[in-house]
């Protein structure tokens, strides 16, 4: 670590005052992976005297040759110059004023150079910034960004990548360094640890030691961040291509007890962790294959084990089959929103998937017509699956519900017909077959039928 270092000051030393400007065959992006709304953003505020890159994300991605989500632009320019220069575009942002610049389906997020926290910006007692609209120059807005990877700047028309902080060395050795000092980075903002991992999880790479160092002791900062905030970040944590890793790092450093309270119930139990590392494995293998996915899904997988043991809690009590999931669902999802706001949507979403598991398991004849008819019955179906990979059910069982999803609807029809030619199933987790209705005892005075039933006396 010392001689790492010495080699670094020694190189700062060396290098000229002023940023390094890194030309494409150092830096290797590839200009037609750059989006062109992104670009014609720039060539707008260049035309109207301003400066403006692409900067962050979308550099660090391209230099290492993925393919960027989004595209953010930073310039000189005001949000208030900025608007009227666009058809479609609109100021956001309370804590940090910034620009949507709307092209049909993609945005490009343009924002005014920074000045780092001088120590007058609104904090709350724990050091975060609530409200900070300080504008700067380029330079300060680089000593502000958190990570020397993401104080990137590119500009489109030179091909030329401007670095301050040899970021773009960085992230060739795929290294995680903070810019400035990092407990303070971290009072700051406490999601920066979040994404300290997240990155090294995503680019195969390592925290730098004193960038890790202070993570343990303020991992309780995350207690402090908007639940919400929380959300968008452990979404993008769970969909980088590396979402195991990333939740065994957050274990490691004690990051996950303000996302998921409930992991370590979940990854200490055996059969859990199976079930969780198959939902995370199953999700990365999409990612990285460019597959949407659904972040109802993707939690229902991660609080399942949860609600299945507390729905066998509630049956074990007395309480009937479907009422208990429904207690369990509730009572799961009251404890884990409290820290994690996941959406409304997701929740109705993640109750879907939930509820429709009993009646999956067993063959209800001509009802299967309506089940197929609910919103989320592919994904039901998928859910089922992912149970009998974890050994849950029967996996018979689980294929033929699939089969019944991706089959067309003349398909389907004959494979409902051959259901009335099978035993009906109550085993598993369907309710008991129903019993025989009671006979009403007919009074004493009351005229005997003149045909009597077959079990008559």
């Amino acid at each position: 670590m010392i001689t790492e270092t010495i080699k670094r000051f020694v190189s700062r030393l060396r290098r000229p005052t002023g940023p390094a400007r890194i030309p494409v065959e150092r830096h290797g992006i590839d200009p037609r992976h750059v989006s062109r709304n992104a670009v014609k953003v720039c060539e707008t505020l260049r035309h109207q005297g301003y400066d403006a890159y692409i900067v962050g994300g979308a550099v660090r991605d391209l230099i290492l040759g993925l393919e960027p989500k989004d595209f953010d632009v930073a310039t000189n320019a005001t949000p208030e110059q900025i608007r009227p220069l666009f058809r479609r575009a609109r100021i956001i942002g309370r804590r940090f004023q910034l620009v949507h610049v709307v092209f049909g389906r993609e945005i490009i997020e343009t924002s005014t150079f920074r000045a780092p926290s001088s120590g007058e910006q609104e904090t709350d007692e724990h050091g975060r910034i609530l409200r900070d609209n300080v504008f700067g120059n380029q330079e300060q807005d680089a000593v502000r960004r958190d990570f020397t990877m993401n104080a990137l700047y590119y500009d489109p028309l030179t091909q030329t990548v401007i670095d301050y902080h040899n970021g773009v060395e960085d992230l060739k050795q795929r290294v995680i360094r903070m810019i400035g000092d990092p407990a303070t980075r971290y009072r700051e903002d406490p999601v920066r640890m979040l994404r300290a991992v997240r990155f090294a999880a995503k680019i195969s790479g390592r925290i730098d030691d004193a960038t890790q160092a202070p993570i343990s002791g303020l991992a309780a900062l995350i207690e402090n961040v908007p639940a919400s905030r929380l959300f968008d970040e452990m979404l993008k944590l769970l969909t980088c291509g590396h979402a195991m890793d990333c939740l065994q790092q957050l274990r490691s450093a004690g990051l996950h007890k303000g996302l998921l309270p409930l992991l370590d119930v979940v990854l200490e139990q055996p059969d859990g962790k199976r079930f969780v590392t198959l939902a995370l494995e199953r999700t990365d293998a999409r990612v990285r294959t460019g597959k949407t996915v659904s972040p109802s899904f993707l939690f229902a997988a991660l609080l399942w084990q949860q609600v299945a043991s507390r729905w066998h809690e509630l049956e074990t009590r007395g309480e009937h089959r479907i009422p208990a999931l429904v207690q369990a669902a509730d009572s799961v999802l009251e404890e884990q929103t409290g820290k994690l706001a996941i959406q409304r949507r997701f929740t109705a979403d993640m109750r879907d998937i939930w509820f429709m598991q009993p009646r999956l398991v067993r063959r209800p004849g001509r009802a299967v017509w309506r089940l197929v008819e609910q919103p989320r019955f592919r994904a039901a179906c998928d859910f089922l699956q992912l149970r009998a990979a974890a050994g849950e059910i029967d996996s018979v069982d689980a294929q033929w519900w699939m089969d019944l999803a991706n089959a067309d609807d003349s398909l389907r029809a004959e494979m409902i017909d051959g259901l009335a030619q099978l035993p009906r199933d109550t085993d598993g987790d369907a309710p008991a077959a129903r019993k025989p209705r009671r006979r009403r005892r007919r009074p004493s005075n009351a005229r005997p039928s003149s045909n009597p039933p077959d079990n008559a006396a």
